[in-house]
């Protein structure tokens, strides 16, 4: 498999700012602007940046983005090696290897490399069944994506490759040759979502249209950790996207699910997942009732009209995606829980997520906590999860999602 038209990288000889220096030492995959010291001539998109420290010795080597406030990003630290189809073949192979106890749960949805925390950083394959999305954060990755690829296709053998783009890398055409966001890269182009299957369930996805890679595949285990919750029970999914969460209540015996969020394809969509999921007799037996509306305005009205849930489920997109939106994103949180709690049943169950690097774990359950404690309601953690197997976490920022299961008076 070859990707046409995209330039041979070139070697770029760079020296770090101690900080940065320090930084890589360590195996930070970042090298940011203002930590290049010294570089001999300007560099293209995708070339080969081999770093060095204020002695001239090696520090690593990686992908160089001119356009990007991450100048650097490192593909391998320590000792010199030769980055080659061989390289790239061996880091396909062993992401994919980490991934291989998935696939005795009834589980094909997956994801298969994780950026920075498989060595390929700024790179994200998703497997949908026998669909794959690559989706990249950097143009970096153009000149040497046919690596990628072809051991990609060696081990996995999908029916079609598709091509996702960050919306920073769509503003750069040129560096793109020709490739764009949703363009098949290899086998049958398909307009219409395809089936995967996830701990036995059946799902779809829109890969060229959808958030993120069209799934998020990231809460595959605390939604096995709801199905266990939901017996005999009311609940509630908040920003249900296309009801992942909802179809695991279901299957775990809710007598009623109901599903909320802002936008109707995805409310759509959801109706289908159950449509998928008929032949499971506790899916079938479910009712299913979708709630359009903004989240934090329809649990207000939930609230004044009297409405109870046993299980309320609050799974919101990035509140925070910059530092100066932290405050704000901590806000939201708590108003969150708050409007949460007021819909909870007594000894219900509170499921709260949050999935932004920039909020830490014990702020967000600080957050959840303490708006709990001010609603009178104080809240018994249950417990708190992290990243599943396939979304593993090797450097602090790559920590975004944590969840939350309490029970509350």
């Amino acid at each position: 498999m070859s990707i046409s038209s995209t330039p041979l990288p070139n070697r770029l000889a760079i020296k770090l700012e101690p900080r940065a220096e320090r930084a890589v030492k360590r195996g930070h995959p970042w090298v940011f602007a203002h930590g290049i010291k010294q570089q001999r001539k300007e560099g293209r998109s995708g070339d080969l940046a081999v770093l060095f420290d204020r002695d001239n010795r090696f520090l690593g080597i990686g992908l160089y983005d001119p356009d990007s406030p991450i100048r650097v990003r490192v593909l391998h630290h320590g000792s010199p090696t030769t980055i080659d189809p061989e390289w790239f073949a061996e880091r396909v192979r062993l992401a994919h290897e980490l991934r291989l106890p998935l696939l005795q749960t009834g589980t094909d949805g997956y994801r298969v490399i994780h950026g920075e925390n498989d060595q390929m950083p700024g790179l994200v394959a998703d497997r949908y069944g026998d669909s794959l999305v690559v989706k990249l954060y950097t143009a970096s990755w153009i000149p040497h994506l046919g690596w990628v690829l072809e051991s990609l296709q060696s081990l996995l053998a999908p029916e079609r490759i598709i091509l996702r783009a960050s919306r920073a890398v769509q503003k750069q055409p040129s560096d793109l040759f020709g490739l764009g966001d949703g363009q098949v890269l290899s086998g049958t182009a398909t307009s219409a979502p395809v089936l995967f299957r996830e701990n036995g369930l059946i799902f779809e996805a829109d890969l060229i249209g959808g958030q993120k890679t069209g799934f998020f595949l990231d809460q595959r285990d605390n939604r096995r950790r709801v199905e266990r919750l939901c017996e005999g029970r009311s609940v509630l999914n908040v920003f249900a996207y296309t009801g992942g969460f909802s179809v695991y209540a279901a299957r775990g015996g809710a007598r009623e699910v109901t599903s909320l969020d802002i936008s109707a394809p995805a409310l759509r969509a959801a109706e289908r997942n159950f449509a998928h999921n008929q032949h499971v007799e506790p899916v079938s037996a479910a009712v299913h009732h979708r709630l359009r509306g903004d989240a934090f305005k329809r649990m207000a009205e939930l609230a004044g009209q009297g409405t109870r849930y046993d299980v309320v489920i609050l799974d919101p997109p990035s509140f925070a995606k910059a530092k100066d939106e932290i405050d704000g994103a901590m806000r939201s949180y708590r108003k969150l829980t708050r409007l949460a709690l007021g819909i909870l049943s007594p000894g219900g169950t509170l499921v709260a997520a949050s999935c932004s690097s920039r909020v830490g774990a014990e702020s967000f359950a600080r957050a959840v906590t303490d708006s709990a404690g001010d609603a009178g309601r104080p809240l018994r953690i249950l417990e708190q999860t992290g990243h599943a197997i396939d979304h593993p976490i090797s450097f602090p920022e790559a920590a975004y999602l944590n969840c939350i299961f309490a029970t509350a008076p």
